[in-house]
């Protein structure tokens, strides 16, 4: 396997990892540098406690301040993923366009094993509802 976990969740705009029946999935998206002035990671905007506001609509560079929207930053980046197919078992990694599509109704982050062509959908955690 070529990829490599990631050592901080500081460099990371999404992480998951999990299990698909008798399959797994682990998946990061990594932050990348500005591309105004290329010292720092882009990333969610501190707020005056330090605490970074996750419901932010846009990334910031923490030197130059530049912004841009949160769709607009998330389309260019790419994701890691290393999974076991819950199809045939196989396992290997792969990366793809972090774009989410709708699958079943549900906005999910869709690849292809590699061995069986199996769609493998990574969906977007849901609450459960309460009845």
């Amino acid at each position: 396997m070529g990829l490599e976990l990631p050592e901080s969740m500081e460099e990371l705009v999404y992480w998951t990892a999990r299990n698909m029946g008798d399959g797994k999935v682990k998946a990061w998206v990594e932050k990348e540098m500005c591309p105004e002035c290329g010292k720092a990671m882009m990333g969610k905007p501190r707020g005056k406690d330090g605490k970074i506001k996750i419901r932010a609509t846009y990334y910031e560079c923490p030197e130059c301040e530049h912004k841009v929207e949160k769709r607009e930053y998330e389309d260019t980046l790419t994701a890691s993923i290393i999974y076991t197919c819950p199809e045939c078992k196989f396992s290997g990694d792969i990366q793809v366009p972090f774009k989410r599509k709708k699958t079943k109704g549900v906005e999910a982050l869709v690849f292809s094993c590699q061995k069986c062509n199996a769609k493998i959908p990574i969906t977007k955690k849901m609450k459960k509802i309460k009845e």
